[in-house]
């Protein structure tokens, strides 16, 4: 074999490691996908937190934060999504919960108590996936229809985990769009929902900080 034939057998198999190598890193990023689902639908929180990304835990825990320290003119200022945690967590909550908690036990408890539902999961997978380097796309399919939106992925460990907040965006043009037909305040529509999924009227403790 002269030495262009080797040179090209080389890149050859190399190319097909490459390939092989992807194919393995999408089936992965599928499968945490598919555990965190699992755990979610089974309201195991301590198992779903092992599938998500440390942008998410920390997203809670700057919720925690807000929970505890946000008075009535700050909340006003937040986007609906994160006003509606702030709200639900004070409202869902005891005190000495919200004092104990971090980000990840926040995030547990959300999963056990329903706060994050089963429907945010129930009918949807991961579709077309691409990777680059420690980050991961993967096509967001409900009802087994495709839909514009992508779920990233990050690295970490070694392992391919959900940035749950990379559709929040999508989520609180949703929120929005939702209140303004309700033809509520926006406020007054966020306390609906809470009355309606708890059989509890907020009431003006939901303003204040809780320390």
């Amino acid at each position: 074999m002269n030495s262009k034939m080797k040179v090209l057998s080389v890149l050859l198999l190399l190319a097909a490691q490459f390939v092989y190598g992807q194919k393995n890193e999408i089936e992965k990023v599928r499968k945490s996908f598919e555990n965190y689902q699992k755990a979610i639908l089974n309201e195991n929180g301590e198992e779903a937190v092992k599938y998500v990304d440390s942008v998410t835990v920390k997203y809670y825990a700057d919720m925690l934060h807000l929970v505890r320290t946000a008075d009535s003119a700050q909340v006003e200022t937040l986007s609906i999504l994160d006003k509606l945690m702030v709200f639900s967590i004070r409202h869902r909550t005891s005190r000495e919960n919200i004092i104990s908690f971090d980000g990840k036990s926040l995030l547990v408890y959300a999963i056990k108590s329903g706060m994050i539902g089963k429907n945010s999961v129930s009918k949807s997978l991961i579709g077309e996936v691409t990777i680059e380097s420690n980050l991961a796309k993967g096509q967001f399919v409900t009802n087994g229809q495709k839909t514009p939106y992508f779920f990233n992925f990050h690295k970490e460990e070694g392992e391919w985990k959900l940035d749950i907040t990379s559709l929040f965006s999508i989520t609180t043009m949703a929120f929005t769009k939702m209140a303004e037909n309700s033809g509520e305040s926006q406020n007054d529509f966020l306390f609906s929902m809470l009355e309606l999924s708890t059989g509890k009227k907020p009431d003006n403790n939901i303003w204040k900080p809780v320390n």
